[in-house]
């Protein structure tokens, strides 16, 4: 079954994935969206696992500083390349977990890959890294993050 370019823009929307991952992924559903999604979902597991032995020595510190001021928070998350450190997906991707950090006030890295990220309850920040990873092409890990609040 053709993939329409309706669908795969719909797709794309919807998971971020490349026009050509979008599609066979269309493909190979037979068109169901469902499905299409979670081959695309799996896939991004397979990419991350496939990439997680590769050096992350690059990234950002993204610092995130709660409306009035009394919590704050630094993480730094490492890819493989200043290019891809300094993308849009990548900020947006250090902004978003140190936005979550100050919300949900995980206590290490591995309870922060496994709470429900703020914004969107269906889907875990690890659920968010894979398709980072997926994405972008490159080893991402969360390396580091301090919380502050003011009182504490």
């Amino acid at each position: 079954m053709m993939a329409t370019a309706n669908d795969i823009k719909r797709l794309r929307e919807e998971t971020s994935c490349g026009v050509i991952d979008c599609k066979k992924a269309l493909e190979e559903a037979k068109g169901d969206f469902t499905k299409a999604k979670a081959l695309l979902r799996k896939r991004g597991l397979e990419m991350a696992a496939k990439k997680s032995d590769r050096a992350a020595k690059e990234g950002r510190v993204e610092a995130y500083v709660h409306h009035g001021n009394k919590i704050g928070v630094v993480v730094e998350v490492n890819c493989e390349t200043d290019f891809v450190a300094r993308s849009e997906d990548f900020c947006t991707f250090t902004r978003d977990v140190a936005m979550h950090i100050a919300a949900m006030d995980p206590e290490n890295v591995q309870v922060l890959l496994g709470q429900p990220f703020v914004k969107d309850t269906g889907k875990t920040i690890q659920d968010l890294l894979n398709e980072l990873v997926a994405k972008i092409g490159e080893n991402t890990v969360v390396g580091r993050f301090v919380r502050f609040k003011v009182g504490e």
